[in-house]
């Protein structure tokens, strides 16, 4: 039987100790392959101007930047430590002209209509206070013809897999985090539930061993 949703946080890790610690373990998940650029790829986003929601240290979309080509990024955050860290990490991988961080909830979102070409998120379904309100920001944001990708983890994974997945985390302050992100994630059904109930255009939902895949794309306008 799956355990009850564990609600976790919306303020984000604002702790600039904490902010540290997520950074290194982040950066190593990028070393071993193990952040989620090739899902981000396989949605079909892979040019044209994508915003990132809750990118923390940035890792994925610099990743997303440099696999890509005349593309360009904008991450939204609500915690400003993590947009420091971003910024600086943009920085340091020589992308900061194609990459910009903005302060703000994602549940309203501080951008126009259509803004965006494509729109990704990983890890931060869990923590989002009402999907719905993020999923309608989402579909309002981008263009016609627009992709969105969202993945997350999933709380019915195995519990073999959730003690593998705390092998894996070198930080120790990082690990309870990490217990606590899985308790608070949705499952496959539960996801596939809050995605077909909002205004998210032709969501499609996928489980993998981990966790949870949430894309589509939004139609193009009609003349």
């Amino acid at each position: 039987m799956v355990r009850e949703r564990v609600i976790e946080t919306m303020e984000g890790i604002q702790d600039a100790f904490e902010v540290e610690a997520y950074d290194r373990e982040m950066r190593r998940m990028r070393k071993r392959g193990l952040i989620e650029t090739p899902e981000i790829l396989k949605a079909g986003i892979t040019s044209g101007a994508a915003l990132e929601i809750s990118p923390g240290p940035g890792y994925l979309g610099i990743d997303w930047l440099s696999r890509t080509e005349g593309t360009c990024l904008t991450g939204l955050d609500i915690s400003q430590e993590m947009l420091r860290r971003s910024r600086a990490n943009a920085t340091k991988e020589g992308l900061a002209g194609r990459a910009t961080y903005v302060h703000g909830d994602a549940c309203s979102m501080p951008f126009g209509e259509a803004s965006f070409d494509a729109v990704f998120a990983n890890g931060g379904l869990h923590e989002w206070s009402d999907p719905t309100a993020v999923f309608g920001e989402i579909a309002r944001v981008l263009k016609p013809g627009g992709r969105y990708c969202i993945t997350d983890l999933r709380r019915d994974m195995s519990p073999l897999l959730k003690w593998t997945m705390c092998l894996f985390v070198r930080e120790a302050s990082m690990r309870a985090g990490l217990i606590s992100s899985i308790n608070a994630a949705y499952t496959e059904t539960e996801a596939r539930g809050l995605a077909e109930g909002s205004s998210l255009p032709s969501p499609t939902v996928s489980a993998s061993l981990f966790g949870l895949t949430i894309a589509g794309q939004k139609p193009l306008a009609v003349s």
